[in-house]
């Protein structure tokens, strides 16, 4: 990672050929992102962060106020979990052949298991999203004219998605979390990646072809994503 600072604003610099103009993320643990063509100059970077200090320090806040509330999860009966935007009550059971499984609309925990409950529900949302985001991706690649070589569920740091080199997908497991619709709107994003791999006006063209309601799901997935994270 390289740093970049500018005044009192650090960032995680990064310079790719492929692109053609600047951009500031802020990403789920409020992280600044500044992506770069490779040629742009450091006086050039430091002007286009200034121009957007208001910008960047909105969002700041915006990521600090979501993420005060959100709470780690606790492996007690009762405890709600996400599957894919519907919450699922915790159930502790002494014997079962798997240390976790979603049964009659239950989350069972082995007893044995509640010391890594956490690592089994990662696993669980892993398996389970796996299974989910390559039915999705088939179902909307053929309508795209997309061509994935394969789709990967993983821990993707800040990321829902991303578009690999080689046509690899690649899926958050915390897309899990989401509702239906939001997570379709994640696939039909990273689909639309294997077209333009940036985020370009054609880019929104596509997925709007794809989704003409992509923009609200967007909106929600901005304003309402960090509160599906707590596990």
């Amino acid at each position: 990672m390289t740093l970049f600072q500018v005044d009192d604003l650090a960032f995680d610099l990064r310079r790719s050929s492929r692109r053609k103009t600047l951009e500031i993320t802020v990403d789920r643990g409020g992280e600044l992102v500044l992506s770069v063509p490779a040629a742009v100059g450091e006086e050039t970077i430091r002007a286009f962060v200034r121009e957007k200090r208001y910008w960047v320090f909105t969002k700041l806040a915006e990521k600090a106020q979501l993420q005060r509330a959100v709470t780690r999860k606790e492996m007690v009966d009762g405890e709600g979990f996400l599957y894919l935007g519907r919450s699922y009550r915790l159930r502790l059971v002494d014997e079962q052949p798997e240390p976790l499984k979603l049964s009659h609309g239950w989350f069972q925990l082995r007893r044995d298991a509640v010391a890594d409950g956490r690592s089994h529900f990662i696993h669980w949302y892993t398996e389970r999203g796996g299974e989910w985001v390559t039915r999705k991706v088939r179902e909307h690649a053929a309508r795209m004219e997309a061509s994935p070589v394969g789709v990967k569920v993983q821990d993707l740091g800040y990321r829902w998605g991303s578009c690999g080199k080689g046509g690899w997908l690649y899926f958050h497991w915390k897309t899990m979390l989401l509702p239906r619709t939001i997570a379709e709107y994640v696939v039909i994003h990273e689909l639309a990646h294997l077209h333009e791999p940036h985020h370009t006006p054609a880019f929104w063209r596509c997925i709007e072809r794809a989704m003409p309601d992509y923009e609200q799901r967007k909106q929600w997935l901005a304003g309402n994503g960090v509160e599906v994270e707590g596990l």
